[in-house]
């Protein structure tokens, strides 16, 4: 009867449990074709599923245990049905993106269909123990953005079976024991991302098992135009392991072939969990029934025979026909569970969809009604009918409608005196409030481990405290944070061996260890997704950028995956990674280090912090270290050298976020400016004391978040004119702070002068110290420019320079 007979005895072939995973497969393409019916009709904006996968997710979910993690792919539907993650009318709640927790847990609505997640935080945003969960990290739409946080994930069980300790955490281990299983589509392992992240899991031996499906497709696009001998598990062949040599081990299965998808995921898993070896299962000759998804038709780009082969190849009917053949279920028996399988599905589909409606139907007639009524008691009764009639008319309406409606009212009834206009202004603001919860919230932690809530501890100098070198401040920090806190990991290009470039943790790693300060190879990408991974599990990760200019290699993963994860989880996950870099007047194209415009516009969600000092810098780390949220610093690169009295403290000084300091006092003009810019500016300002021009010199320290308490303004009410200094180019992080300080806090009231900014050429600086001095703002640019205006509020005063 079997065709597999490692397989006979085991009990995983019994009739039960064969007929509940065709259960499973057939509801699971239930969904998947009705939902396709909802986007066409309207229902949803977008749909992409996971069907023709549905026989191989049931065989990876079957070896997948609590405490084990899911990296995944938007098409894992059938996993997570599985793993009792995902229920199917949540399902259809996602497709219709309602805003409600309780009925879409994985997003509130905030992400596209497909993308899951377990929720590992309480309401409290403390974690819940992972190890007895089926963890699904949420996932994202960016092909194999998935892949470098599975690198982490994996590399945290490392550590919890290397390290004692960490023994303790017994909430998110199980003494190393868990599987990260990553997936991913076949076209997809075109991206660096997979293959810079394969390199890593072998060098790292991590167990990581990485799933292939492959339809032979990316969208229209045939394997062949896609992977060097058109297969994967061939292109990464010198990557398999041997007797003599560590590396990955490569598995090959078919999509439709049930009982060896079964043998393979058990193999693959027992290999990757017990022996900590990567895994690469490449699942061949899967379908796509329905195309790539709901934004196309496959038959466009698909010939006769290819459709063809793929109908006939269908995973469920040649499960189907499996089942018959070896005599597990008759064909009625199969029938019925086909026909219960399209009703579960049209059952789920209508409660998500009635769950959704009833109340946007509710605010819908309340709006109506609020419109009529103002209608009746105004002199614009037949405008105001209009828009009764233009939102009556509108197809399944939804907030959007109602509220554009109300403010449309608003705007017709103008200044006039209608007894129901107060009462459409306190229905708008508090539907705006509620649509801020349901759409805005969760950008940082708003929890009691916000950073925003640690206290500030200053720095204490005596009369023993030394002047040492700023890279002994930071390495001095260092070592007492490694020294109390066990949860610490830095990873990073050169940070162990030599104590990184600058030697901000020279010696450390010998003092404790590599687990704890470890090399990498030069793959900023999977650096960052190493400390997503182990931030996500409960360590402290701090992972180095070497330079600045170089994190664009992994800017994708830091918006895409960090900046957001809070936010598109809706409170439900966090990673609370610090990525350390160093920044700012290094001379030369690629080590000039200020790209902050682009951080700025990209790591909303991370908090981007921009020390002057070393002193500072310690204390950055700590109050992060306190917190529950990610963040950027950037340590000031010409300041490693630079003198400064070390705290006798250093361990423990914490700096507050969002709030600039006064560094300069000064009563003509106020200069906004942060990081390396600090001493240049500081520079400036005593050589225009000589000329009689007392400069205020700011620094915001933070720039997300950015002066939370507005006390800026209250510089330039003294002054009256202001400077924002920045070495980024025109119009990036100097224009930020120029619209953070004149717009958002008001400051143009008390301006006698227009703001002006300081920022570098629109180019990258060339190499020496005359590219650094006549592309980046320099003392003499600082000089000038409060000159200029000092001369223009009093010329007799200030006679031109040149």
């Amino acid at each position: 009867m079997l065709q597999n007979d490692s397989l006979t005895g085991s009990g995983v072939l019994s009739k039960e449990n064969i007929t509940n995973d065709y259960r499973l497969a057939c509801e699971s393409r239930q969904v998947s074709l009705l939902g396709r019916k909802d986007t066409m009709g309207g229902r949803s904006k977008f749909g992409i599923f996971g069907d023709g996968k549905e026989v191989a997710q049931i065989a990876l979910a079957r070896t997948f245990r609590p405490g084990d993690f899911r990296s995944g792919y938007y098409r894992d539907q059938t996993i997570e049905a599985s793993l009792g993650n995902l229920t199917w009318q949540e399902f259809f709640a996602q497709m219709y993106a309602h805003a409600d927790l309780a009925h879409e847990p994985s997003t509130g609505g905030r992400s596209m269909n497909g993308h899951f997640s377990t929720r590992w935080l309480d309401e409290d945003g403390q974690w819940l123990d992972q190890t007895k969960l089926f963890n699904s990290v949420c996932d994202i739409s960016s092909t194999a953005g998935q892949i470098p946080r599975a690198v982490g994930l994996a590399y945290a069980s490392k550590l919890y079976r290397e390290n004692k300790d960490l023994q303790y955490l017994t909430q998110f281990s199980n003494h190393g024991n868990e599987i990260v299983f990553a997936t991913i589509g076949d076209a997809s392992t075109s991206q660096g991302m997979f293959w810079e992240a394969m390199n890593a899991a072998g060098v790292l031996q991590i167990p990581m098992l990485v799933s292939v499906w492959d339809d032979g497709y990316g969208i229209s696009v045939p394997i062949e135009y896609q992977t060097t001998k058109g297969s994967i598990s061939k292109a990464l062949a010198g990557l398999q392991r041997n007797e003599d040599e560590p590396g990955i081990e490569i598995f090959t299965v078919h999509g439709w072939d049930y009982p060896a998808l079964l043998e393979t995921y058990q193999k693959a898993a027992k290999i990757c969990r017990e022996e900590q070896v990567p895994v690469l299962v490449h699942v061949t000759e899967m379908t796509q029934p329905q195309g790539h998804s709901t934004s196309g038709s496959h038959e466009r780009y698909k010939s006769k025979p290819r459709l063809k082969w793929e109908t006939e190849h269908d995973c469920n009917l040649r499960f189907r026909d499996w089942i018959l053949k070896n005599g597990y279920a008759t064909d009625e028996e199969l029938e019925q569970i086909e026909a219960e399988a399209k009703d579960t599905a049209s059952t789920s589909r209508n409660q998500a969809w009635q769950a959704y409606r009833v109340e946007l139907d509710k605010e819908y007639l309340e709006t109506i009604q609020l419109l009529q009524n103002a209608g009746k008691e105004s002199n614009f009764s037949h405008e105001l009918s209009n828009v009764v009639l233009e939102l009556s008319k509108t197809y399944l309406p939804v907030r959007r409608d109602m509220i554009s409606s109300i403010r449309k009212a608003l705007r017709i009834l103008g200044k006039e005196n209608n007894p129901f206009k107060i009462t459409l202004q306190e229905y708008l603001r508090k539907n705006l409030e509620e649509n801020k919860e349901r759409f805005n919230s969760h950008l940082y932690s708003e929890t009691a481990e916000s950073p925003l809530n640690v206290q500030a501890i200053d720095p204490v100098f005596s009369e023993d405290s030394p002047t040492v070198d700023g890279r002994e401040v930071i390495r001095s920090y260092f070592n007492a944070l490694f020294e109390r806190e066990p949860r610490v990991v830095a990873i990073g290009e050169d940070i162990g061996m030599i104590g990184d470039v600058n030697q901000g943790f020279a010696g450390l790693q010998e003092k404790y260890g590599e687990l704890r300060i470890t090399d990498t190879g030069i793959r900023e990408t999977t650096i960052v997704g190493q400390g997503i991974g182990m931030a996500m599990r409960g360590l402290r990760p701090i992972v180095e950028i070497q330079y600045f200019d170089y994190i664009y290699y992994a800017l994708s993963t830091l918006t895409d995956d960090l900046a957001s994860l809070r936010y598109r989880t809706a409170g439900g996950q966090k990673a609370p990674l610090i990525v350390r870099t160093r920044g700012h007047r290094l001379e030369g194209i690629w080590h000039s280090g200020s790209p902050m415009g682009t951080m700025l516009s990209s790591l909303r969600g991370m908090h981007v912090i921009v020390p002057r000092n070393f002193t500072q810098a310690a204390g950055f780390y700590n109050t992060l270290l306190k917190g529950d949220d990610p963040a950027l610093i950037v340590e000031p690169l010409n300041s490693y050298r630079q003198k400064e009295v070390l705290p006798d403290n250093v361990g423990e000084i914490c700096i507050p976020l969002g709030q600039p300091e006064i560094i300069r006092e000064g009563n003509d003009l106020t200069i906004v400016t942060y990081g390396s810019m600090c001493r240049i500016v500081m520079e400036a300002a005593s050589q225009l004391q000589s000329s009689g021009i007392d400069v205020e010199v700011i620094d915001v320290q933070t720039l997300l978040p950015f002066d939370i308490n507005s006390s800026i303004v209250e510089s330039i009410k003294k002054t009256s004119r202001v400077i924002f200094a920045d070495e980024d180019m025109p119009g990036s992080a100097s224009a930020y702070m120029m619209q953070q300080v004149v717009e958002k806090q008001n400051a143009y009231r008390w301006l006698d002068s227009p703001p002006v900014t300081i920022s570098a050429k629109d180019h990258r600086p060339p190499y020496g110290s005359d590219g650094d001095y006549f592309s980046k703002p320099n003392m003499d640019d600082i000089f000038e420019a409060v000159y200029k205006i000092m001369r223009e509020a009093d010329p007799d005063r200030y006679p031109e320079l040149f």
